[in-house]
């Protein structure tokens, strides 16, 4: 593999300058604005995973500063890679402290992540119009599943979880836009999705403490 290979794969990126794309590299604020709220929120609540959670959200930002500046192979791994971490860390969470399993089985059911995604993402693909975006389809399809069978045992948390999923449908989507929409809007709808998702990632945190808060309530 070669880790400085270019990468060019949206609208606002015409050379490969370090700020080709200033919108999109200048947007991952957002991920650093919701860490900093979440963590004020967090904080001193003896909530580690909660904690956790929050400081990769920082990460995630960070990660793809450095793709949307640099964009290249290694960068792109930079990006992704805590994004995939998140993922599972939220999945052993919710495993663990709302549906009440023990920390094998909830890790267990959490590296079958792995394997759905592995399957659900060549389904996206068919669809028109996913594209590079197909490879998150499976992700608020999950939550969704998982809000559906929690609706009955805590149905905050689900709620939650559903409105979360929202937010990540509709990030989806301005993600597949940018190219289509590119000569329509010059600097594409990528940067929408580091808004939507740093607000959703912010919110997904939000909906897990709230719930270990009610759950410690007598």
């Amino acid at each position: 593999m070669d880790w400085l290979q270019e990468i060019d794969g949206y609208c606002e990126r015409l050379s490969p300058s370090y700020w080709a794309e200033p919108v999109n590299a200048v947007t991952n604020a957002a991920f650093l604005i919701s860490a900093f709220i979440m963590w004020r929120r967090v904080r001193g609540q003896g909530m580690p995973l909660a904690m956790a959670l929050v400081i990769i959200l920082a990460v995630i930002g960070m990660g793809s500063y450095l793709f949307h500046t640099h964009a290249r192979v290694w960068a792109a791994l930079a990006d992704t890679t805590p994004i995939l971490l998140f993922i599972l860390v939220y999945i052993f969470a919710i495993n663990r402290d709302v549906w009440v399993m023990k920390p094998v089985p909830a890790l267990i059911v959490t590296v079958l992540f792995i394997p759905y995604a592995a399957v659900t993402t060549p389904l996206f693909q068919l669809a028109p119009g996913l594209g590079g975006s197909a490879a998150y389809a499976p992700v608020p399809l999950l939550i969704l599943t998982y809000a559906f069978l929690l609706r009955h045992r805590t149905p905050d948390t689900a709620r939650g979880l559903a409105i979360g999923a929202a937010i990540l449908i509709v990030s989806i989507t301005f993600r597949a836009m940018d190219e289509p929409l590119c000569a329509q809007v010059r600097m594409g709808t990528h940067f929408l999705w580091h808004i939507l998702n740093a607000i959703m990632l912010g919110w997904m945190i939000e909906v897990y403490r709230t719930h270990l808060v009610h759950a410690s309530q007598p």
